[in-house]
């Protein structure tokens, strides 16, 4: 045998042995996916307690704490037009403990803010969409206008009076009021707060006079009497609330509807997300979590990894082109 075929069939040999020493590494990591959740996994939601999102989370945590046999915990992460939330989930490690309830707002986000520090879709393994929901606007109840068309010409009356309120600067809400206000041509002045609750607030102590919110985070108060809804804010009349009309009755070429979905940090394990997603779907497949879901006013709807990718990207192009064309220059 030669030098030169030894030497070959040495570098051969160092090869094999290289590969089946990793092939035998990555054997603990598929068994690690399959154990999976061996501690408590954290669902963060970007906003306060007692929203859409947070509602919606919670309901999951607890089927998923079941259905996994582990521990799923709610933690809250307000602020920054809920850009904080994910942008700590998107620097968590790559391992499935801890997770991001995203709402449209993970979709504006990255359409109306160029400085993010995170890629809304590339920073992300996206898991299943949760289901959809329109947005309503409401106001005190004490506040006169009580239809779209009289709060447009109280609006006009007295330009720059009236405030609209909205969870964080650059979120759904405050995206809403913006296209709002641009196509019905009035000026109307945003505040943002942190917690739907402090909106509420804000609305009865008068301090603002109406918000675009979602459905389940104000839909209690709606049916308390506490706040009088105006308008829904997706094409259609909503189910649950047959009697509040939709923008678009009032003439407005108008419709935002927002949904949830769930994702892990960008290189989390295909086993993780797999073995997630199945129970995700089981979840809205299962006739008491709907019921739970269908109750706070979410239309249950789950999806694979890939739609829910896709969905995100299109909505984020969707959401630039209104941007654009509704001439909202700062989300900021």
């Amino acid at each position: 045998m030669s030098e030169e075929t030894r030497m070959l069939l040495n570098h051969t040999i160092r090869r094999v042995l290289f590969a089946a020493l990793f092939a035998g590494a990555v054997i603990p990591s598929g068994v690690s996916a399959q154990e999976w959740p061996t501690r408590p996994v954290r669902i963060v939601v970007p906003n306060g307690p007692g929203g859409g999102t947070d509602i919606v989370a919670r309901i999951l945590a607890d089927y998923l704490s079941k259905s996994l046999n582990g521990t799923f915990i709610v933690e809250n992460k307000p602020g920054a037009g809920a850009t904080l939330g994910a942008e700590a989930v998107a620097r968590a490690p790559a391992d499935g403990y801890a997770a991001l309830m995203m709402s449209n707002a993970h979709a504006v986000s990255g359409a109306g803010r160029p400085n993010l520090k995170y890629d809304p879709v590339k920073d992300f393994r996206m898991v299943s969409l949760v289901g959809t929901v329109p947005l309503v606007l409401v106001t005190a109840p004490d506040f006169p206008p009580k239809t779209v068309n009289e709060l447009i010409a109280a609006a006009k009356a007295e330009p720059g009076k009236l405030n609209f309120a909205s969870v964080g600067a650059g979120t759904s809400q405050h995206f809403a009021g913006e296209l709002f206000r641009v196509q019905a041509g009035i000026d109307i002045k945003h505040v943002p707060y942190r917690t739907t609750p402090a909106v509420i607030t804000g609305m009865l102590t008068n301090d603002v006079q109406m918000t675009f919110e979602l459905v389940p985070a104000v839909q209690g108060q709606i049916a308390g009497g506490k706040l009088r809804a105006l308008a829904v804010t997706s094409p259609e009349r909503f189910p649950s609330m047959p009697d509040v009309p939709t923008i678009a009755e009032s003439g407005l070429p108008y419709n935002v509807t927002s949904w949830y979905g769930l994702a892990f940090a960008a290189g989390t394990p295909d086993a993780i997300v797999q073995k997630m997603n199945k129970a995700m779907l089981a979840a809205l497949s299962d006739p008491h979590i709907v019921e739970q879901i269908q109750k706070t006013g979410i239309t249950p709807k789950g999806s694979t990894p890939d739609e829910l990718e896709k969905h995100v990207t299109s909505e984020i192009a969707k959401w630039k082109k209104l941007i654009a064309d509704a001439g909202i220059t700062k989300l900021e």
